[in-house]
């Protein structure tokens, strides 16, 4: 089964995004689609198998549980698909970047001339109290 095809169903995708950030038991991973799908336990049981024979997801036994995690190689096919399309997302990308960075040096020039156009004290400066006669 191509990669695309197993990616295609909205639960299998949620699955590869829970295991993105490590190992899971089976259990857990049954837990959270359970309540997010609202499909049953056997359909979970599923989709978990449609992973693991598409070789998408790994399964080891830790005594009585089955832990799942991602298996990287069959997604380069997607990655490798994609690359095509990153021209469209990578120039914007590099736009945000440099006006993060621009938005940054700006602050800075702002904050060391003491320039506040907020009217706010800046932060490195001491708080002026306020007297009995401002109350």
């Amino acid at each position: 089964m191509r990669a695309f095809d197993v990616l295609g169903d909205p639960a299998r995708r949620r699955i590869l995004e829970l295991l993105a950030d490590g190992e899971l038991a089976a259990g857990t991973v049954s837990e959270v689609i359970r309540a997010e799908f609202g499909i049953s336990p056997s359909a979970v049981s599923q989709h978990l198998r449609v992973l693991r024979e598409s070789g998408v997801v790994t399964v080891r036994p830790d005594g009585r549980r089955r832990l799942y995690a991602v298996e990287a190689a069959p997604l380069q096919e997607v990655d490798i698909w994609l690359e095509q399309f990153r021209q469209f997302w990578s120039r914007h990308l590099d736009a945000l970047a440099t006006e993060l960075v621009r938005g940054k040096r700006e602050h800075r020039q702002q904050r060391d001339n003491g320039a506040n156009t907020a009217g706010t004290p800046d932060r490195h400066q001491e708080p002026k109290s306020v007297s009995e006669e401002d109350k």
